[in-house]
């Protein structure tokens, strides 16, 4: 596990200032690919969440060979779409992926750079299921334990690095 040692050195709070760092991005990326391969389960489809999931969703996809879905806020994708609501800390926000995006019966990993409270990663499931596909795991760069996010959860999750304070 040295690589989530090593995706972990380079997690520091930096007000308003993100660091761009290629080597681990492809650590993050290439532990996540092996996570999901090691499951032994075909994945139809990422689903990334707006927007850290778009970051590295795309890649994780193609190189599991499956299709990569966004799941975005409200009014952001073209087309019909299919709407659900969840709860934030500060109010309701709500969710839309488009319609036929997720083919029926389609097994499908929720990726997302954090679990907090998870409404979001929840309500992405959500979205999954009224599209017809299942989830088969929510995969989190980062996991708050403390808020017990993965509780509301209707599928396995599973985080690279895990904070508990």
């Amino acid at each position: 596990m040295a690589d989530v040692e090593f995706i972990k050195s380079k997690l520091r709070v930096i007000p308003d200032f993100p660091k761009k760092d290629p080597l681990a991005v492809e650590a993050l990326v290439t532990h996540i690919v092996q996570h999901i391969l090691s499951s032994g389960e075909k994945v139809d489809a990422i689903v990334g969440l707006d927007a850290r999931g778009f970051l590295i969703g795309p890649t994780i996809a193609m190189r599991l060979g499956a299709a990569f879905v966004p799941v975005r806020k409200a009014g952001k994708l073209p087309g019909e779409c299919i709407k659900v609501s969840y709860e934030k800390e500060y109010g309701t926000d709500f969710f839309e992926v488009q319609v036929g995006s997720i083919k029926p019966g389609a097994k499908i990993v929720v990726i997302d750079d954090l679990v907090a409270t998870g409404g979001s990663a929840k309500a992405a499931g959500e979205l999954v299921k009224k599209s017809g596909g299942s989830v088969v795991e929510y995969v989190f760069f980062i996991e708050l334990t403390f808020l017990k996010g993965n509780a509301v959860l209707d599928a396995p999750s599973y985080s690279v690095i895990k904070l508990d304070d």
